[in-house]
């Protein structure tokens, strides 16, 4: 039944085109101040485009920054936006002016409190809001931020986390504030936390990174330039090992006459379930795949880990 070749299918390339947040990937900022990079992000490999009105742009470019924005979606666009944080000068204005648009969501900076979502869930009904942590404040809170009304995802904020503890880069430096991302959201039903973005144009440093970011249950990876989307897409992607693995373990139960066997069966089939589940969602599928063939019941729980 599983038995097919995976291989990722060219007519499911996802250049230009966005994917379920639920499961998107690669989260691409764009400098909200420079309208001239919205459509070359647009046709990129990034699964969600945010145009960055906040981190990306001087004081001066804010109300520029947010124009632009309100201006891409008035053209027919649904892309995400970075608002400016809860509490700045340009927040309430972020938000007036967003409401009126096809946003198809907001990453909300600096959040330090349940409040934060909240409120902006309050003047922007109706829309995602990836709570993006960046500070000691909003790791103490994290859980809490993760159970607010309006929170959609978690996102790590390395680069001012960093600043704000004098911590390092090294993975192991950071292992703390990962586990409480993904915990956090975990508890909290949410689908897997977004990391944070990795500076520098090195293939392998990102794919290193991106190695973490698996490594720590986390399924989504802010991304800086679009080159850095088709390899973060890749890495946080089932492989072509997982999918093997997955292929040949239904093929076995089958041969087995597809009754639980022994304890180790139903997280063994959960697992499974999940890696083929995210294969077809992301286009790594052969032509003969048919999702009308899947004769097992997708896993009771959180389907976007593996």
């Amino acid at each position: 039944m599983y038995d097919q070749e995976f291989v990722t299918n060219p007519d499911s390339e996802d250049v230009g085109s966005r994917i379920d947040p639920v499961l998107a990937r690669s989260w691409l900022l764009v400098n909200g101040a420079q309208y001239e990079r919205f459509e070359p992000a647009s046709r990129s490999r990034a699964d969600i485009v945010v145009l960055d009105i906040e981190d990306a742009v001087a004081p001066k470019d804010k109300v520029t920054a947010r124009d632009n924005a309100v201006r891409w979606m008035d053209e027919g666009h649904d892309d995400w936006v970075r608002i400016n944080g809860f509490g700045t000068p340009w927040w309430a204005d972020d938000l007036a002016a967003l409401s009126k648009t096809s946003i198809g969501g907001v990453m909300l900076a600096m959040v330090e409190s349940m409040d934060h979502v909240t409120e902006t869930a309050n003047r922007l009904p109706n829309v995602p809001i990836v709570a993006l942590v960046e500070t000691a404040r909003g790791l103490e809170r994290i859980s809490e931020i993760a159970t607010a009304k309006g929170t959609f995802r978690l996102a790590f904020g390395i680069g001012d986390f960093r600043r704000d503890t004098g911590f390092g880069e090294n993975p192991l430096t950071l292992a703390y504030a990962r586990s409480r991302f993904t915990i956090a959201a975990k508890a909290a039903h949410l689908p897997s936390a977004i990391d944070g973005p990795t500076v520098g144009s090195s293939a392998l440093k990102l794919s290193e990174a991106t190695s973490v970011s698996v490594e720590f249950g986390m399924t989504g990876k802010i991304c800086l330039t679009p080159e850095q989307c088709a390899p973060v897409n890749e890495g946080l992607s089932p492989s072509q090992d997982d999918i093997s693995w997955a292929r040949e373990f239904f093929a076995e139960f089958d041969r087995d006459g597809g009754e639980i066997r022994n304890g180790s069966d139903l997280p063994r089939i959960a697992r499974a379930t999940k890696i083929l589940d995210l294969a077809r969602a992301y286009g790594i599928t052969s032509s003969s795949y048919s999702t009308d063939e899947a004769g097992h019941s997708t896993a009771p729980s959180d389907t976007y880990h593996y």
